[in-house]
């Protein structure tokens, strides 16, 4: 059952309603059907009580190598908003920082997962591993929670015939140009959210204004030509092509960026946030001769993409 879940960001002086949950722990960077099956587990292992999730924000990774190209499948609120059609009610959103991250093992479970949240179960992948220099695995969360009356199962990992069904492998899959692969491993099509901002408006000039987006913290897939959707913010949807990339043609700048044409649309976005989800990769990124072989393209493009999206 779909629920908006309520985000809390500490462990300490919790409502009473927030306390006493079943909790899965991890990053849960993309709820993906791995993640849907270790809820499910959370779900039938205490039916009875509230499900919650306990993540971190940003994720340790963020925290540990900052230098690292931007890797997130799903930031925050895109996050809550897929644990909660899972039917997840609380998010325990605990900001990782280098004082979290010296936090020993024993501590965890004691004062935040004891202590603070009260949890009467908890659930997690088997690979799961927590506290100071990840000191605590699943036999050591086992021991400590179950002395504090706290329940512990383990979900086995959910496996098709590629193997185990993880955030990393659907990473590979959108870098690789297969979002629509990516999609059956998430439960939906993968969505980059994010603000549209003003660009060097050349879009209009040559027949398809587009929206852009900066791809900030989230993960930079193939770079490309996409059939996409677009959520709008009144909710609505519009199919469109976008690009996802460096725009050789017109740009040598550094950053990439996704630029999305709406079909059939008009109105202004600048300053409003957008998800768009891509659903199929329709060719790699080039560089064209001038604006006329441009416009030719992404002209062939927005035809394609519209014969996808209405199959």
């Amino acid at each position: 059952m779909s629920t908006t879940p309520t985000v809390l960001r500490d462990w300490r002086n919790l409502p009473a309603a927030a306390r006493g949950a079943c909790v899965a722990l991890g990053n849960f960077d993309g709820v993906h059907l791995g993640h849907a099956h270790v809820l499910r587990t959370a779900h039938a292992a205490r039916p009875g009580l509230p499900l919650a999730v306990l993540t971190f924000e940003p994720h340790p990774r963020e925290h540990f190598r900052p230098d690292d190209p931007p890797f997130r499948l799903t930031l925050s609120a895109a996050r809550a908003a897929a644990l909660g059609a899972l039917g997840v009610q609380y998010v325990y959103e605990l900001p990782f920082d280098a004082a979290f991250s010296l936090m020993t093992a024993e501590a965890f479970v004691a004062e935040v997962l004891h202590a603070g949240l009260d949890a009467r179960h908890v659930v997690t992948g088997p690979d799961f591993a927590f506290g100071h220099r990840r000191g605590g695995g699943t036999a050591f969360l086992a021991a400590r929670a179950e002395a504090l009356g706290i329940g512990v199962t383990a979900a086995p990992v959910l496996s098709d015939a590629g193997g185990p069904i993880s955030s990393s492998r659907i990473r590979r899959l959108l870098q690789d140009g297969y979002p629509e692969r990516a999609a059956g491993e998430l439960g939906r099509p993968w969505a980059i959210a994010g603000v549209v901002a003003h660009g060097d408006k050349r879009g209009r000039t040559i027949g398809f204004p587009t929206a852009n987006i900066a791809l900030g913290r989230h993960l930079e897939p193939a770079r490309g030509v996409y059939a996409v959707t677009v959520r709008l913010p009144d909710g609505g949807v519009v199919p469109g092509v976008a690009n996802i990339g460096r725009r050789p043609t017109v740009n040598s700048g550094p950053e990439s960026r996704l630029e999305v044409n709406l079909f059939d649309w008009s109105g202004d976005l600048y300053g409003q946030e957008l998800a768009v989800s891509l659903h199929a990769f329709l060719r790699g990124e080039r560089r064209f001769s001038g604006l006329d072989e441009l416009k030719a393209a992404i002209g062939a493009d927005a035809a394609r993409a519209r014969e996808l999206l209405e199959d």
